[in-house]
Protein backbone atom coordinates (compact mmCIF):
# COMPACT_ATOMS: atom_id res chain seq x y z
CA UNK A 1 0.00 0.00 0.00
CA UNK A 2 1.33 3.41 -0.97
CA UNK A 3 1.42 6.34 1.43
CA UNK A 4 0.45 9.92 0.71
CA UNK A 5 3.07 12.22 2.21
CA UNK A 6 2.62 15.99 2.49
CA UNK A 7 5.98 17.78 2.73
CA UNK A 8 5.58 21.49 3.36
CA UNK A 9 7.45 24.64 4.28
CA UNK A 10 5.40 26.60 6.82
CA UNK A 11 5.73 29.76 8.91
CA UNK A 12 4.97 29.88 12.63
CA UNK A 13 1.51 31.26 11.84
CA UNK A 14 0.76 28.54 9.29
CA UNK A 15 1.43 30.32 5.99
CA UNK A 16 2.83 28.19 3.15
CA UNK A 17 2.52 30.59 0.21
CA UNK A 18 5.46 31.27 -2.14
CA UNK A 19 8.39 29.96 -0.11
CA UNK A 20 10.72 29.88 -3.11
CA UNK A 21 10.80 33.38 -4.58
CA UNK A 22 9.05 36.76 -5.04
CA UNK A 23 7.43 35.79 -8.37
CA UNK A 24 6.34 32.29 -7.33
CA UNK A 25 2.84 33.13 -6.12
CA UNK A 26 1.99 36.80 -5.48
CA UNK A 27 -1.77 36.07 -5.55
CA UNK A 28 -3.69 38.14 -3.01
CA UNK A 29 -0.92 40.72 -2.80
CA UNK A 30 1.47 38.41 -0.94
CA UNK A 31 4.67 40.40 -0.37
CA UNK A 32 7.07 37.89 1.16
CA UNK A 33 7.75 35.40 -1.62
CA UNK A 34 11.09 33.67 -1.01
CA UNK A 35 10.80 33.75 2.78
CA UNK A 36 12.68 30.44 3.22
CA UNK A 37 15.81 31.47 1.30
CA UNK A 38 18.00 32.85 4.08
CA UNK A 39 17.22 29.98 6.48
CA UNK A 40 18.68 27.09 4.52
CA UNK A 41 21.87 25.53 5.87
CA UNK A 42 23.54 22.12 5.59
CA UNK A 43 21.10 20.56 8.07
CA UNK A 44 18.03 21.73 6.15
CA UNK A 45 19.65 20.73 2.89
CA UNK A 46 20.31 17.24 4.22
CA UNK A 47 16.65 16.96 5.24
CA UNK A 48 15.61 17.83 1.70
CA UNK A 49 18.06 15.28 0.29
CA UNK A 50 16.54 12.64 2.57
CA UNK A 51 13.03 13.53 1.40
CA UNK A 52 13.96 12.85 -2.22
CA UNK A 53 16.29 9.91 -1.58
CA UNK A 54 13.61 7.23 -2.02
CA UNK A 55 11.47 6.64 -5.13
CA UNK A 56 8.34 8.79 -5.22
CA UNK A 57 5.57 10.03 -7.46
CA UNK A 58 4.59 13.68 -7.25
CA UNK A 59 1.04 14.59 -6.26
CA UNK A 60 0.25 18.20 -7.18
CA UNK A 61 -2.52 20.74 -7.27
CA UNK A 62 -2.88 22.65 -10.53
CA UNK A 63 -1.27 25.89 -9.33
CA UNK A 64 1.80 24.10 -8.02
CA UNK A 65 1.98 22.02 -11.18
CA UNK A 66 2.04 25.19 -13.28
CA UNK A 67 4.84 26.65 -11.13
CA UNK A 68 6.89 23.45 -11.29
CA UNK A 69 6.28 22.76 -14.99
CA UNK A 70 7.53 26.23 -15.90
CA UNK A 71 10.71 25.78 -13.85
CA UNK A 72 12.03 22.26 -13.23
CA UNK A 73 12.23 20.99 -16.84
CA UNK A 74 14.70 23.80 -17.52
CA UNK A 75 17.00 23.15 -14.56
CA UNK A 76 19.99 20.86 -14.13
CA UNK A 77 20.42 19.97 -10.47
CA UNK A 78 19.64 17.02 -8.17
CA UNK A 79 16.04 18.10 -7.52
CA UNK A 80 15.36 18.52 -11.23
CA UNK A 81 16.94 15.10 -11.80
CA UNK A 82 14.43 13.64 -9.32
CA UNK A 83 11.33 15.62 -10.36
CA UNK A 84 11.54 15.48 -14.15
CA UNK A 85 11.45 11.68 -14.65
CA UNK A 86 9.03 11.08 -11.74
CA UNK A 87 5.40 10.25 -12.40
CA UNK A 88 3.18 13.24 -11.62
CA UNK A 89 -0.50 13.10 -10.67
CA UNK A 90 -2.32 16.43 -10.93
CA UNK A 91 -5.69 17.65 -9.71
CA UNK A 92 -6.94 19.70 -12.65
CA UNK A 93 -10.00 20.58 -14.70
CA UNK A 94 -7.77 21.09 -17.76
CA UNK A 95 -6.09 17.71 -18.37
CA UNK A 96 -5.37 18.53 -22.02
CA UNK A 97 -2.92 21.27 -20.97
CA UNK A 98 -0.58 19.03 -18.95
CA UNK A 99 2.71 19.09 -20.87
CA UNK A 100 5.38 18.10 -18.32
CA UNK A 101 6.69 14.60 -19.01
CA UNK A 102 5.07 11.65 -17.22
CA UNK A 103 2.10 13.72 -16.00
CA UNK A 104 -1.39 12.28 -15.48
CA UNK A 105 -4.62 14.01 -14.49
CA UNK A 106 -6.41 12.59 -11.46
CA UNK A 107 -9.75 12.89 -13.21
CA UNK A 108 -13.07 14.34 -12.02
CA UNK A 109 -13.15 12.36 -8.76
CA UNK A 110 -9.71 12.88 -7.25
CA UNK A 111 -10.63 11.22 -3.95
CA UNK A 112 -11.72 7.98 -5.61
CA UNK A 113 -8.65 8.02 -7.85
CA UNK A 114 -6.30 8.51 -4.91
CA UNK A 115 -7.98 5.80 -2.86
CA UNK A 116 -7.33 3.46 -5.80
CA UNK A 117 -3.73 4.61 -6.27
CA UNK A 118 -2.99 4.08 -2.59
CA UNK A 119 -3.98 0.44 -2.93
CA UNK A 120 -1.67 -0.15 -5.88
CA UNK A 121 1.98 -1.13 -5.80
CA UNK A 122 4.38 1.69 -6.47
CA UNK A 123 6.29 4.53 -4.84
CA UNK A 124 4.74 6.77 -2.23
CA UNK A 125 2.82 9.83 -3.41
CA UNK A 126 4.66 13.01 -2.36
CA UNK A 127 2.78 16.29 -2.19
CA UNK A 128 4.77 19.48 -2.73
CA UNK A 129 3.05 22.83 -2.21
CA UNK A 130 -0.57 22.34 -3.32
CA UNK A 131 -2.31 23.83 -0.29
CA UNK A 132 -5.85 23.44 -1.63
CA UNK A 133 -5.22 19.81 -2.51
CA UNK A 134 -3.74 19.13 0.93
CA UNK A 135 -6.82 20.59 2.61
CA UNK A 136 -9.08 18.42 0.45
CA UNK A 137 -7.11 15.31 1.35
CA UNK A 138 -7.05 16.20 5.06
CA UNK A 139 -10.83 16.58 4.93
CA UNK A 140 -11.04 13.03 3.60
CA UNK A 141 -8.44 11.47 5.89
CA UNK A 142 -6.10 10.55 3.05
CA UNK A 143 -2.76 11.95 4.23
CA UNK A 144 -0.66 9.34 6.01
CA UNK A 145 2.42 11.39 6.84
CA UNK A 146 3.15 15.10 7.26
CA UNK A 147 6.69 16.44 7.00
CA UNK A 148 6.88 20.04 8.14
CA UNK A 149 9.76 22.44 7.95
CA UNK A 150 8.66 25.24 10.28
CA UNK A 151 10.48 28.54 9.82
CA UNK A 152 10.82 31.12 12.62
CA UNK A 153 8.71 33.76 10.89
CA UNK A 154 5.28 35.34 11.22
CA UNK A 155 3.98 36.18 7.75
CA UNK A 156 0.47 37.36 8.59
CA UNK A 157 -1.62 37.34 5.43
CA UNK A 158 -1.15 34.42 3.06
CA UNK A 159 -2.34 30.98 2.00
CA UNK A 160 -2.36 28.59 4.95
CA UNK A 161 -1.67 24.91 5.23
CA UNK A 162 -4.50 23.93 7.58
CA UNK A 163 -8.16 24.92 7.23
CA UNK A 164 -11.21 24.18 9.33
CA UNK A 165 -12.39 21.15 7.34
CA UNK A 166 -9.65 18.65 8.27
CA UNK A 167 -10.92 15.28 9.47
CA UNK A 168 -9.96 15.05 13.17
CA UNK A 169 -7.09 12.59 13.64
CA UNK A 170 -4.10 11.99 15.89
CA UNK A 171 -0.55 11.99 14.57
CA UNK A 172 2.65 10.87 16.27
CA UNK A 173 6.03 12.57 16.00
CA UNK A 174 8.51 10.05 14.56
CA UNK A 175 11.46 12.31 13.77
CA UNK A 176 12.57 15.86 14.54
CA UNK A 177 15.64 18.06 14.33
CA UNK A 178 16.54 21.74 14.15
CA UNK A 179 18.74 23.62 11.73
CA UNK A 180 21.35 26.16 12.80
CA UNK A 181 18.97 28.89 11.63
CA UNK A 182 16.05 27.77 13.78
CA UNK A 183 14.07 25.74 11.26
CA UNK A 184 12.26 22.85 12.95
CA UNK A 185 11.99 19.75 10.78
CA UNK A 186 9.42 17.27 12.02
CA UNK A 187 7.83 14.14 10.60
CA UNK A 188 4.39 13.05 11.80
CA UNK A 189 2.61 9.78 11.02
CA UNK A 190 -1.10 9.10 11.37
CA UNK A 191 -1.88 7.51 14.74
CA UNK A 192 -5.60 6.77 14.88
CA UNK A 193 -8.39 8.67 16.56
CA UNK A 194 -8.19 11.62 18.96
CA UNK A 195 -8.44 10.64 22.62
CA UNK A 196 -9.75 13.24 25.05
CA UNK A 197 -9.49 13.55 28.82
CA UNK A 198 -9.77 16.09 31.60
CA UNK A 199 -7.46 17.55 34.25
CA UNK A 200 -10.49 18.59 36.31
CA UNK A 201 -11.08 16.53 39.45
CA UNK A 202 -13.81 16.64 42.04
CA UNK A 203 -17.28 18.09 41.89
CA UNK A 204 -17.64 21.25 39.76
CA UNK A 205 -18.53 24.45 41.58
CA UNK A 206 -21.83 26.25 41.07
CA UNK A 207 -19.88 28.95 39.19
CA UNK A 208 -18.41 26.32 36.87
CA UNK A 209 -21.85 24.80 36.23
CA UNK A 210 -23.19 28.25 35.38
CA UNK A 211 -20.26 28.89 33.04
CA UNK A 212 -20.90 25.63 31.21
CA UNK A 213 -24.56 26.49 30.80
CA UNK A 214 -23.78 29.95 29.41
CA UNK A 215 -21.13 28.72 27.01
CA UNK A 216 -23.29 26.19 25.18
Amino acid sequence: MRKIIAATFISLDGVMQAPGGPEEDPVGGFKFGGWTFHYFDEVAGAAMDDLFSKPFALLLGRRTYDIFAAYWPYQKDPIADAFNPATKYVATHRPDTLTWQNTHALGPDIIATLRRLKQEDGPDLLIQGSGNLIQTLLANGLIDEIRLMTFPLLLGKGKRLFGDAAMPAAFKLVKSQASTTGVIMATYERAGEIEVGSFVTGKPSDAELERRKNWK
